[in-house]
């Protein structure tokens, strides 16, 4: 068993990737506490969506409905004063209706072009496994180049910008599964799971008591933070310090996937970038302004589990991703002091 790099973390506020004032660990958890005051529970899934925040990557959330999706989303658009855009994937949705089109105005006898709801901070793509390939594909652009497309004319969304798509996994019937070339656009994929009973106890609570609505009273949400706050955590988390040893390592357990017994399709270097780049907003949250192997392999299996594929024999005894990545990390050695 290897000793993985450790030393007393130095205060974020002596690093010259801080962001100026208030540290970066305490503007993180002023949103970290916001957002819990709606999304009860489920600590792992608001981490991992702030990791990808901090990142500048976008996040695949896997769950059967009705777990908080969407009160997530909307809960961290008003803690961050951040405009908030939602899409219904749905068989007949064009491409269009998501990134938007050009309409004729007979008034000036020419072409406006009405933006689509992709125009936004953040942007809940829910059930996307339920449109075609072809609408899939309309998030792809702005996904990883930030613009979007309408009749050969670009026009570049304001930033922040976070796509978080959710889909279902248990109906498969009339869904339409994410190609590889976008499933790898996704910094993370983050599974959200049924709360736990006392969670689940303080959301009725919260939900139900002196109100006859079906959803949190999102007023109880602060704004803590603005667009151009969150745009300087993510140059700040960018600026982390990684040591060669843990790139080493996190590119390694990358490599492993490629050769490892029971996985059929390894990831791809995009997924040593992720891993490092998720790692970095790792060392955020536990309020370090350098990465530790612990970081990289923390959030291995969200920055993995949707680039690689299992063979057949893996499916047919019932094992995940996780499963494989977790065997996988086992063996992967860690650096030394």
């Amino acid at each position: 068993m290897t000793d993985p790099i450790a030393s007393t973390p130095p205060s974020l506020d002596a690093s010259p990737a801080s962001v100026s004032g208030t540290s970066l660990i305490d503007r993180v958890d002023a949103v970290r506490e916001a957002v819990g005051r709606a999304f009860i529970g489920q600590s792992d899934v608001l981490d991992q969506i702030l990791i990808a925040l901090l990142a500048g990557g976008h996040v695949l959330i896997e769950g059967v409905p009705g777990l908080g999706k969407t009160l997530l989303v909307r809960a961290l658009a008003q803690a961050l004063e951040l405009d908030y855009g939602r899409v219904q994937f749905t068989p007949d949705l064009m491409p269009s209706d998501v990134s938007g089109h050009a309409v004729y105005d007979p008034k000036t006898e020419s072409f406006k072009i009405r933006r689509g709801p992709v125009f936004t901070n953040l942007l809940l793509a829910d059930e996307i496994n339920r449109a075609p390939a072809k609408t899939q594909s309309a998030l792809l652009e702005v996904m990883q180049e930030g613009q979007v497309t309408i009749e050969g004319k670009a026009f570049t969304l304001s930033p922040p910008f976070l796509a978080l798509a959710t889909q279902n996994p248990v109906e498969q019937e009339g869904t339409y599964p994410l190609p590889e070339a976008q499933l790898d656009r996704f910094l993370l994929k983050v599974i959200i799971d049924y709360p736990a009973l006392e969670d689940e106890k303080r959301m009725v609570d919260a939900i139900t008591t002196g109100r006859s609505a079906g959803d949190f009273d999102l007023s109880q949400v602060p704004r803590v933070l603005g667009a151009a706050d969150v745009v300087e955590l993510q140059r700040a988390t960018a600026a982390i310090t990684v040591d060669p040893e843990v790139i080493d390592y996190a590119v390694r357990i990358v490599a492993a996937t490629r050769q490892w017994p029971g996985i059929a399709l390894g990831a791809g270097p995009r997924g040593s970038i992720a891993l490092v780049r998720a790692a970095r907003a790792q060392a955020v949250l536990s309020g370090r302004d350098f990465v530790t192997p612990d970081d990289v392999r923390d959030i291995t299996k969200p920055a993995l589990r949707h680039r690689i594929a299992l063979a057949p024999e893996l499916q047919i005894e019932g094992q995940s991703a996780d499963d494989a990545l977790g065997a996988l990390l086992a063996k992967v050695e860690a650096p030394r002091k």
